[in-house]
């Protein structure tokens, strides 16, 4: 093989394979992330100067997470100024040679599960999981989230520091524990996409590299541990991110739903995300993000917003309400409801909610209730209620389309 295409090869390699070497790796350090994050990489490096000469071996992954931990003895055995634990740990790696027939997969399902550990506060569980199950660089993320770069360093920092210290086991929880487990691994998965599908801030509508990355980790999970409600979030996430192409017209401008295109939505995605709900709601009560999943579903297999079954949308919310009791719920449920029945039905079911101060927050809140008074043509409290929305929303494109219905009123 060519100098050249070996390089390529350790390249498809490192994308391939580094989260999961990485995962072994801080196995078996016993949980020191950077110690392992710096081993990965003088690994790669090794490979790099020994592959092109002797070939790539057999097994690439156990290679590396073998090259890993001789290199990481030698950096324990180098810094003298480490503590008295590290050399224990030296030790223990010298005395146990490395399993390699050992599967590394539930190492990778080990590091989600910490990383996404309930006792993390849930901002430091996503940049956790975004730096070192999916390996975006701090940066990345940073600008993802509108954070300063040192303050999100600062969090994953802080994150690790707290697995040390409270010493998080590194493991996949035993079945009794799994469903609340999942409780703090799938809403840090939904988050990130949410982030990537539609950005709180901003100049972009999305940001195609988090949610790309938040189905994979979806993918991941759901291979590892295919678990209904596993199943049921990664169907949610193809079927939103499947709208993608109808989202927003040459220019960036929004485009909602009831306008949008419906040949650009990627028909593939929703094939896999409707099997995908199919097999959750049959394997017993749906969850939330199944619901969700099966609320998606209608819509997209819907030939348009006209020929959408409400009556079956506004039937599943009434059940994710029982589930899920949030106002968030409910006022989506009173959209639907308003597309159902009227906007009259969706603008009392909207009403009952003005008590929650979350909602008064929310700028889809105040959108929503616009969009109804514009329906019905209370064009002062249409104007009143989207000056509101404008007020809250921080992404370009929201605010672009708030203002255009705001100049339309006003003539």
């Amino acid at each position: 093989m060519k100098p050249r295409s070996i390089e390529q090869r350790i390249t498809a390699i490192y994308r391939e394979e580094s989260r999961r070497v990485l995962a072994t790796l801080i196995r078996l350090l016993q949980g020191h992330f950077d110690l392992a994050e710096d081993a990965l990489q003088e690994a790669f490096m090794a490979a790099l100067s020994q592959w092109p000469r002797d070939g790539i071996p057999d097994n690439p992954r156990a290679w590396l997470a073998s090259t890993g931990r001789f290199k990481a003895i030698d950096r324990i055995r180098k810094n003298t100024r480490l503590d008295r634990g590290l050399m224990d740990l030296a030790q223990e790696l010298e005395a146990e040679p490395l399993n390699e027939d050992e599967p590394i997969e539930d190492d990778h399902l080990r590091l989600i599960f910490t990383c996404c550990h309930p006792s993390l506060a849930l901002e430091a569980r996503v940049a956790l999981t975004l730096r070192e199950v999916c390996g975006l660089t701090t940066e990345a993320i940073a600008a993802a989230f509108l954070v300063p770069v040192p303050t999100l360093a600062q969090r994953i920092v802080r994150a690790k520091n707290k697995i040390r210290d409270a010493r998080i086991p590194y493991e996949v929880p035993e079945p009794e524990a799994l469903p609340s487990r999942l409780d703090a691994v799938l809403p840090v998965i939904y988050l990130v996409f949410n982030e990537g599908y539609s950005a709180s801030s901003g100049h972009e509508v999305t940001q195609r590299e988090i949610s790309t990355e938040a189905i994979r980790l979806g993918r991941l999970l759901h291979s590892l541990l295919p678990h209904p409600e596993v199943s049921g979030l990664l169907a949610l996430m193809l079927l939103h991110d499947a709208r993608r192409g109808g989202r927003t017209d040459a220019n960036g401008h929004l485009i909602p739903l009831e306008k949008q295109d419906r040949s650009l939505w990627n028909r593939a995605q929703i094939r896999e995300g409707c099997d995908l709900v199919i097999q959750a709601l049959k394997a017993g009560p749906p969850g939330e993000y199944t619901l969700q999943a099966a609320i998606a579903a209608v819509h997209a297999e819907a030939p348009s917003a006209e020929e959408t079954d409400w009556v079956e949308i506004t039937g599943l919310y009434d059940v994710l309400r029982t589930i899920n009791p949030s106002p968030v719920v409910a006022l989506n449920r009173a959209v639907a409801l308003a597309m159902r029945d009227g906007p009259d039905a969706g603008l009392r079911a909207i009403d009952h909610l003005m008590d929650h101060k979350d909602l008064q927050r929310y700028h889809l809140f105040h959108a929503a209730r616009a969009d109804l008074f514009r329906r019905l043509g209370q064009v002062q409290d249409a104007i009143r209620c989207y000056q509101q929305a404008l007020a809250l929303t921080q992404q370009e494109p929201e605010r672009r389309f708030l203002q255009q219905h705001l100049a339309s009123l006003d003539q």
